[in-house]
């Protein structure tokens, strides 16, 4: 009963390890890392503004795949400007992680953005 109870014990107090797929994403000189666990409510994932002109959407799709999603903030609403799927598990591969470097332009401004993305 005692070994039962301290197996169990040992269980609980073990550190669980929760994967999060980190992104760098730069844009006007400054560099923010979005960072997003896995979940299975795709569309509870909420768009983080990047400067005055993109949408950024990381989605960790429980183990099936990674999504990258970049959207020009328009009066009218978003307009998909690209898109990214990789899938899982990626592999990080050198210094821009699984995802190599992605650049993305405005079209209207003629701005860059730029991301690559790593699994932590």
């Amino acid at each position: 009963m005692k070994t039962a109870i301290i197996a169990a014990l040992l269980l609980m107090s073990t550190p669980v390890h929760v994967e999060t797929v980190a992104c760098h994403v730069t844009y006007g000189g400054e560099t923010r890392l979005l960072r997003a666990a896995s979940t299975a409510l795709l569309y509870n994932v909420p768009v983080v503004p990047i400067g005055s002109y993109f949408l950024f959407k990381l989605v960790f799709e429980e183990r099936i795949a990674i999504k990258t999603y970049v959207y020009a903030d328009r009066d009218t609403g978003p307009r998909p400007l690209h898109q990214a799927v990789f899938a899982y598990p990626p592999i990080n591969a050198g210094i821009n992680g699984f995802s190599g470097k992605h650049f993305v332009y405005e079209p209207v401004r003629d701005g860059e953005m730029e991301y690559w993305c790593e699994l932590e």
